[in-house]
């Protein structure tokens, strides 16, 4: 079964959510919860299994699709992956057992089922076909998520999420077909393995404009500065379980198919780039955050205070070296559980009482006593308080970046501070000072069914802030090897001396740019 256990992780909730069908509507929940539980379970057997000392990949899967066009499907898994993957069933997990009295629950359940298949089909595949495939598929269920469950401006916002996204993806589109044509020219076969491309050498000047093409599809999906508007539209006008996955897992597909793809690929470009991307993520962290001063609605505050958190996870990946790249995807993890919970929290007040307007409460910390308390530790992890798990990924992708400019980590370490100021200033419009409203001195505080949500993620916050190891040291083996490749690709001087040494070799197909025309 080990074998095939990423098959099974992709199409178990899809082949469930199609025998869903068959499940009458009172019996849903149960039944959703029940599959949400088994898929959980199976990404815990594929962490005890994986062998943290290696950092290849592993559980490798290659069934021929389309041979003569080199079309496979290749599926596999390594510390980058894997805990991407683990975080994307336990989200859904965790959103289905705290979904609420929602309009079409059934309906609900096997849309989430199917974003689940897709979910983790992207971060599963080593085809870049196959890869293009998921990744666009993943719009469909959120797409449907939005316009159907979303708020009075959901079509707006639907339609303005897969338009902007699935215009990148095109962009992207085309860098996959140069990369598969120039890997034909080189060895004489078609090919659109990860892996196989990861031995070809580029040229400078075709490795910036793949580059380019590639940058579009991620950074649209990100969203970086000036490419995410539509973000806060569709975090506005989805239903709470459907920012929970934007936040928790979605954005995370822009910034892993950057190490994935964007690093590997092309190490001169992302050397020759790294400035000015470095530039764009600093905007973001401090654009965002003051934006999101100035939001009246709680749940706009935590919608751009995602984006000014993506902002440190972009600075980390090109930091281009180990301690940055890993920092980077810790904070993916870090900041799924946080974004995450700080959403289904909005979403708990906003079931009490049908608005998120910050001016509509005050003085909740008497009143809902438990509800203030997993708030406030969800606001200190994400403002990068010590000993919770966002202050070990910011911290990493700060010390990376740190060998590369230290005015630029001293800019965005003094950016994140602004994050400080509005998540505080929230929490004390909210939950400090007297219960001035009616409405609010009667508030039932958490129940059974909210807890069962936000206390393993209240758990996971603390757990790994005090001990990371366990998540740090397969993600740390795997970036090592990226790193490696990436040197030892490296063309360009400037590229060799920004992107550390390891003294880990690998394999490369030297390919001269006569070669390649």
């Amino acid at each position: 079964m080990l074998d095939h256990i990423l098959s099974i992780l992709i199409f178990f909730p899809a082949v469930a959510a199609i025998f869903g069908f068959a499940i009458h509507k009172d019996s849903m929940r149960a039944y959703g919860i029940s599959v949400a539980i088994i898929e959980f379970a199976l990404s815990l057997w594929l962490w005890f299994s994986f062998d943290s000392a290696v950092s290849g990949m592993q559980f490798m899967e290659n069934i021929p699709l389309i041979s003569s066009f080199g079309i496979n499907y290749i599926l596999g898994v390594d510390g980058i992956s894997l805990f991407i993957i683990i975080l994307a069933s336990f989200f859904t997990m965790i959103g289905i057992a705290s979904l609420s009295d929602v309009k079409d629950v059934k309906n609900m359940i096997i849309t989430l089922l199917f974003l689940q298949m897709t979910m983790v089909g992207v971060f599963a595949a080593l085809d870049a076909i196959v890869f293009y495939i998921f990744w666009e598929l993943s719009l469909v269920p959120m797409l449907y998520i939005i316009g159907a469950w979303g708020g009075p401006l959901r079509i707006y916002a639907s339609v303005k999420f897969f338009l902007y996204t699935f215009a990148g993806s095109l962009v992207m589109l085309v860098g996959i077909l140069f990369m598969a044509y120039f890997y034909y020219q080189a060895t004489g076969i078609w090919s659109f393995a990860i892996l196989e491309w990861y031995r070809l050498v580029l040229p400078e000047s075709f490795q910036l404009w793949l580059f380019g093409a590639f940058f579009i599809g991620f950074a649209i999906k990100v969203p970086m500065f000036p490419f995410h508007t539509w973000l806060p539209y569709a975090h506005g006008q989805a239903p709470t379980i459907g920012s929970v996955i934007l936040a928790a897992i979605l954005l995370k597909m822009g910034t892993y198919a950057f190490i994935r793809f964007s690093l590997p690929l092309f190490p001169d470009a992302s050397v020759f780039f790294m400035f000015p991307i470095a530039i764009l993520a600093i905007i973001m962290i401090i654009y965002t955050a003051m934006v999101a001063y100035a939001q009246k609605d709680i749940k706009q505050v935590v919608a751009y205070s995602s984006v000014s958190h993506m902002g440190v996870i972009i600075l980390g990946t090109f930091a281009l070296n180990v301690e940055g790249i890993t920092g980077s995807i810790f904070l993916m993890i870090a900041h799924g559980v946080v974004s995450g919970a700080l959403f289904i929290l909005v979403g708990v007040i906003y079931d009490r009482r049908k608005t998120k307007m910050m001016s509509e409460f005050g003085g909740l910390a008497s009143v809902m006593p438990i509800y203030a308390t997993i708030f406030g530790l969800m606001l200190m992890a994400s403002v990068g308080m010590p000993l919770t798990i966002n202050f070990v990924g910011e911290f990493l992708s700060l010390l990376g970046f740190y060998q590369q400019s230290q005015t630029l980590t001293i800019l965005a370490g003094i950016a994140i501070i602004v994050g400080a100021i509005y998540m505080l200033t929230a929490y004390k419009k909210m939950f400090f000072g007297e219960v001035t409203n009616e409405k609010n001195k009667n508030l039932p505080d958490v129940n059974k069914r909210e807890m069962v949500a936000l206390l393993p993620l209240a758990v996971i916050t603390i757990w790994l802030g005090i001990y990371p190891k366990p998540v740090l040291e397969p993600i740390n083996n795997s970036v090592e090897s990226v790193v490696q490749l990436m040197h030892d690709k490296a063309i360009s001087e400037e590229a060799k001396k920004r992107i550390p040494n390891l003294n880990k070799g690998v394999e490369i197909i030297q390919t001269p740019a006569q070669e390649v025309n």
